[in-house]
């Protein structure tokens, strides 16, 4: 599975059957669907990637990162710490 798209495009913010979200540029395995969560955000969330090297971190703020492919980096989005929808864990 890869994403993502804004503008309505995005098909995998209620996806939730399981396998492994992949980057839509270079298929690098990005997130495991074990740790996917329901967001009100319109892309989907999640709270770990599969590995250590699954993204590049790059600090905005002090709450938030930008997420890059750690492969290619391909934008991805951002991590948002404290965000998840557990106390002190993150959503990307």
């Amino acid at each position: 599975m890869s994403f993502c798209q804004f503008f309505g495009g995005e098909v995998y913010k209620d996806h939730f059957k399981p396998g492994v979200y992949v980057c839509s540029k270079c298929n690098h395995p990005l997130f495991s669907s074990r740790s996917k969560f329901a967001h009100s955000s319109p892309w989907p969330a999640f709270t770990d990637t599969v590995r250590p090297d699954s993204v590049t971190k790059l600090m905005e703020t002090l709450t938030a990162y930008k997420i890059l492919c750690g492969k290619c980096s391909n934008g991805l989005g951002h991590e948002f710490v404290n965000d998840g929808p557990e106390e002190g864990q993150s959503r990307f």
